[in-house]
């Protein structure tokens, strides 16, 4: 009897539906923006069955949680801080969120799981912002990236309202992902 060669197993489908979906705040939320992007294989490939998961502070830089140093606060009306979002057959995904506020001696950023096939743990990275370049290059975490490769770090402002952050799980370009 042959197994099947799926790494993670057939039944992490299981704990994977999330009510919420891609929203980190309601569609229609004064101040929201999607981040949005493609994963990609180490051939450039589009990988229409990965999962990217969202989770960042609230505009303040605040956390509902009690390892805030700040102590935990509720988030603002409606904002839930996470989001999971299953990549589509062109390897696309979109999170509607607030933009993030600077946490304690760190720059506004979002953190990001990806998960797919072939991935045995999830692959942790970061998204920032091009419009705090002051607190990018004074936040700790970024500073331990090696200049050339900050860039995979940083989303690109398509219009108002949306950020692009494409992740690229290996190869040139390949995104930097944290050992967390």
């Amino acid at each position: 009897m042959s197994t099947p060669s799926q790494t993670v197993g057939p039944y992490l489908a299981i704990g994977l539906p999330w009510e919420d979906g891609p929203f980190a705040v309601a569609a229609g939320t004064p101040g929201a923006v999607w981040l949005t992007g493609v994963v990609r294989d180490g051939e450039g490939a589009p990988v229409p069955d990965a999962l990217v998961e969202t989770w960042q502070a609230d505009p303040d830089g605040r956390f509902d949680h009690p390892d805030d140093p700040r102590g935990a606060v509720p988030p603002p009306e409606g904002f839930r801080a996470f989001a999971r979002c299953p990549t589509d057959s062109e390897g696309r995904y979109r999170v509607l969120t607030l933009l993030p506020g600077a946490t304690p001696g760190q720059a506004p950023h979002v953190a990001v799981s990806v998960l797919g096939r072939g991935i045995v743990q999830r692959l942790a990275t970061r998204i920032y912002f091009p419009e705090n370049a002051e607190a990018n290059e004074a936040d700790p975490v970024l500073a331990v990236v090696p200049p050339e490769r900050r860039h995979t770090l940083v989303a690109r402002r398509a219009d108002e309202e949306t950020y692009e952050f494409d992740v690229r799980l290996q190869g040139e370009g390949e995104t930097v992902f944290f050992d967390v």
